[in-house]
């Protein structure tokens, strides 16, 4: 069967191998995906968007090839057949390019709709967003799979509903790409907080503040760094919103996103630092705007910066991709293995080793080992003849939590990325509660500890200090350092290893 003398170009032959190529390709991957259940970031990423692109671009080069000799023709060009297309159905050749040519295409439509469909859900899925570029989404991957939010797909939050979100996130993607692969990227890469879809519109898909909770029970462990790798408890009573469930969101944590109550507040790019706070009663109308005298910010630059209404992220700003301290890490460590905890000093070792930010992860995990080992050496030979054992066991599951929450070659750790909720790493709460924001007529937003919890036992694990479900102790810091934390904030000493 002959075809129309126009396709008898070097362009349309060009499109034609492009396409036979793209067509045997697809048909490999599809083969190596569904009957042998290859399940691979990069064979997806081939089968269902890059070969699709050269399938297209195949197709396209065909018709472009027809039409430029056709153009010649028309001109007078020399070509090595003269006769000129017409389309004669009486004519068989004409007849058989017609049935070929719509075959294809049918069968192309086809397939590029499928493809398409199958291109959109793999472009939403997990594995595209943590794996494809594996070097630099790996430190949030990693977080992500040991969050609560692990069965949650990425698209959930970060894209969420709609078309032009949809649109939006790929066009951030593609220009995210382009950075990658001419390796321009930034590191750490920057949250994109100032991008992100409003909790209401993702967070409160399954969490909705018209599901009131009550108060809570929390309990924390702590190891501190002495011989003894001494054991300490705190327990909490976390005042999550109201004492009774009928109250619902008049009073505790979750007040804040109270439905009848709004808070508006200006602050700088990484929402660490607050400028100016509004309260606004929605049913009553009245607002209450709160100043710092204290900021450095020039009054004109704040009255210029637009507000932010108040949600779950401005607490909850890590919900996903959390990257715990050496500190917090290592007390889950000791609190799950008895046998680590009774080494003398372990935790003091272990938190020398982690102190320095190393430059990639191979020099990180010689170095945890190096510096744990020799700490013992130098100071404890004894200690380490006996559990020596013992002490290489733990040194591996340092590695372990080491390689869940710090990435050297990405420069990330805690610090890169603090959590907003509480106040031990980072100013979380005291950004507003610091006894420093006032109304003109100099009502405080307080500082008060038992606006959020009150403490109803704490101490050492073996002998620790209680009181009654409605009392409340006063803290007491593990360690003697008198009044010192009652004048500056936690992570002035917790914020660092």
């Amino acid at each position: 069967m002959k075809l129309p003398r126009t396709f008898y170009n070097y362009i349309s032959y060009l499109g034609a191998i492009i396409a036979g190529i793209a067509w045997i390709t697809l048909i490999f991957f599809v083969i190596q995906i569904y009957f042998f259940k290859i399940d691979n970031v990069y064979f997806d990423l081939w089968a269902f968007i890059v070969t699709p692109a050269f399938l297209v671009a195949g197709h396209v080069l065909i018709p472009v090839g027809m039409y430029i000799k056709r153009k010649k023709i028309k001109k007078g060009i020399p070509v090595s057949d003269e006769k000129l297309l017409v389309i004669n159905l009486r004519d068989p050749k004409t007849r058989n390019a017609i049935l070929i040519f719509s075959v294809i295409s049918i069968f192309f439509i086809i397939s590029t709709v499928v493809g398409s469909y199958k291109a959109f859900h793999y472009s939403e899925s997990v594995e595209f967003c943590g794996k494809l570029c594996h070097n630099v989404m790996n430190p949030e991957f990693t977080a992500y799979q040991n969050s609560p939010h692990a069965k949650v797909k990425c698209a959930e939050c970060h894209v969420g509903e709609g078309a032009d979100f949809y649109v939006k996130s790929k066009m951030s993607g593609l220009r995210q790409l382009f950075k990658y692969n001419l390796n321009t990227y930034v590191r750490p890469i920057v949250t994109p907080i100032e991008n992100l879809r409003p909790a209401r519109e993702t967070c409160e898909k399954c969490h909705w503040p018209q599901k009131f909770y009550t108060n809570a029970l929390r309990k924390e462990k702590y190891f501190l760094s002495d011989s003894a790798n001494t054991e300490m408890d705190l327990t909490l009573n976390m005042k999550i919103g109201a004492s009774h469930q009928s109250l619902g969101l008049t009073e505790g944590i979750h007040w804040h996103i109270n439905p009848d109550v709004q808070i508006d507040y200006k602050t700088n790019a990484k929402r660490d630092v607050i400028y100016w706070i509004k309260k606004t009663n929605k049913r009553t109308g009245e607002q209450v705007i709160y100043k710092n005298d204290e900021v450095t910010e020039k009054p004109d630059a704040i009255a210029k910066m637009e507000p932010r209404v108040m949600d779950c992220m401005d607490c909850h700003n890590r919900p996903s991709h959390e990257f715990r301290s050496p500190a917090k890490y290592l007390n889950n460590m000791l609190a799950a293995q008895p046998r680590i905890a009774a080494i003398p000093w372990f935790k003091a070792a272990a938190m020398d080793a982690l102190k320095v930010m190393y430059s990639t992860k191979d020099s990180c995990m010689n170095a945890i080992k190096t510096k744990i080992v020799k700490y013992y050496q130098d100071s404890y030979p004894l200690v380490y003849k006996q559990f020596s054992k013992d002490i290489n066991a733990g040194i591996e599951l340092v590695k372990t939590e080491f390689n869940k929450n710090a990435f050297p070659e990405m420069k990330v750790n805690y610090q890169v990325y603090p959590r907003h909720i509480g106040h031990l790493e980072s100013d979380g709460c005291f950004r507003c509660h610091n006894d420093k924001f006032k109304t003109p007529a100099g009502k405080k937003i307080s500082k008060d500890c038992n606006l959020c919890h009150t403490i109803l036992s704490q101490g050492k694990t073996k002998s620790p200090t209680y009181t009654g479900i409605n009392g409340s102790l006063g803290f007491e810091h593990p360690v003697d350092i008198g009044d010192a934390w009652k004048e500056t904030n936690c992570k002035e000493c917790h914020n660092g290893n």
